[in-house]
This record gives structure tokens, sequence and C-alpha cells, in this order.
């Protein structure tokens, strides 16, 4: 009877180990399920808004939006000085937005950049735009249609933004750039634009805009999005960031995003 006892202990522990094996393996899988979710790679997107200068009319808007934004400035213009603090001041990473000669017969900003010019005359232009605005971490071309296909022009823009250690986003305005591979011949930080977002000031433009962007970045990685100082933009922005990030997506600054 006691041997008959012992055996069925022995059979009761053996099947408490099988159920609590069973039980670790399920919760394993099930953690490892989680873990995977967790640290899955996320695609990159940096929204960069244009041309701020002008006004300070959208500046409020910002304080809306709890994510990491880029500003190109435009220098010389009468809020150029206040508006860059006040960016500076809500956490957004500010590039000088360099006017560059375009192929169209646009009006142009003062001291634009044209291919006629010498070094010297560039450089003191840099110099000053440089001068006039706080905080620039990089540059981005204004227009620059004609310039960004320049080889010489480009290698004295960059030689200058080298030495100061700033990198630089092509707009991407001109499908022959040549800025890529002379940005990477010389190891200068670059970027360069995926979409812009409001060429057509339209909400639900923008929203699909948004789209192309999310679209690009899971392609690649990351992506940056361009876009310009208006209301129905930055409105929009504020809507759908929370929405891509939910779906996975990681805001950051274009720093975040520059190769050598």
């Amino acid at each position: 009877m006691r041997y008959k006892g012992y055996r069925i202990t022995i059979l009761i522990l053996a099947a408490l180990i099988v159920i609590e094996t069973l039980l670790v393996i399920k919760l394993g899988i099930k953690q490892a399920g989680k873990i995977t979710k967790v640290t899955a790679p996320i695609a990159k997107i940096a929204i960069v808004i244009d041309d701020w200068g002008y006004n300070v009319n959208n500046l409020d808007i910002l304080n809306q939006i709890r994510y990491p934004l880029t500003a190109s400035v435009l220098p010389n213009l009468n809020y150029t000085n206040e508006v860059a603090q006040q960016l500076h001041e809500r956490g957004v990473e500010i590039m000088l937005h360099l006017p560059m000669e375009p192929h169209e017969k646009y009006r142009l900003e003062e001291n634009t950049i044209m291919t006629s010019m010498d070094e010297k005359t560039v450089n003191e232009i840099i110099s000053q735009d440089l001068a006039n605005i706080s905080y620039v971490k990089g540059v981005s071309n204004h227009m620059g249609s004609k310039a960004t296909e320049d080889p010489r022009i480009m290698s004295i823009v960059f030689k200058v933004l080298k030495s100061r250690n700033l990198y630089f986003l092509d707009s991407f305005v001109s499908s022959e750039s040549i800025c890529f591979n002379l940005a990477k011949k010389i190891h200068l930080g670059f970027a360069r634009r995926g979409v812009f977002l409001d060429n057509n000031e339209e909400p639900e433009y923008i929203r699909k805009q948004l789209e192309k962007l999310k679209k690009t970045a899971k392609s690649y990685g990351q992506a940056i999005g361009i876009g310009h100082d208006h209301k129905v933009t930055l409105e929009v922005l504020k809507e759908e960031m929370p929405r891509l990030e939910k779906q996975g997506y990681k805001f950051v600054f274009v720093s975040q995003m520059i190769k050598k």
C-alpha cells in the first residue's frame, strides 16, 4: 500500500511539472511576440516647414504640435530674427533657407546666390545670412533649380558649410541636382527631400501627400517631407502626426537623418 501511495504521488508531481512546463512555454511565446512587436524597425519621418520669416502668424500653432519639426528660415526679412528665436524656444530645429538661382524668372530674394557669382561673393552672402539667423544646424536651398545643377557654385557653398560643420538638405527642386554626389565626395552631411506636402493648399491634398511620405519612409526606412509656413499645412500636421505615430512612424529632426 505504501509503494502504491508513492507511485500516485510521483505521478501527480510529474503531471504538475508537465503542466508548468507547458504554461512557461506558452507564456514565453506570448512574451516573445510582444518583444518582436516593440523592437521591430520603425520608419523615421522628418517634417520640414519652409519659408519662415515673412511674418509671425503661425507660431502659436506650433505649441499644439508635440513632435520634432525642422524649420527653414529665410534671411534678411522683417521677422527673420524674431521667428528664429521663437522657433528655437519651441524646440524646433533651425536651418538657413538659402536663396539660390532658379531657372524660372521668379522675383528673387535679397542676396540670392547666382551661378555667375565669384567665390568671394558667395562666401560673403552665406556668412551674412548665417550671422542673420541664430541656432542654425544646417542649410537648405530656397528655389535653386539652376544653382543646384552647377558643380562650381555648389562646391563653393559646400566648402563653406563643411568648414562650419553644417549639413545640407537638398530641397530637390531639380532632377538634375548634383548635390548628392558632390556631398558624398567631400563627406558633407547631407539629406534630400522626399515629398512636397502642400503644393496645393487643400487639406485633403496635404493628407494624400502625407500618405505618400509614409509609403516612402516605409520603403526606405526614412523620408523627409517639406511643407511651408501656411496655417492649413500646420493644422493638418497637428491632426495627422499623432495618427502616423500610432501606425509606427517616428518623427525626428533632419539632423537625425544626415548621412556623410
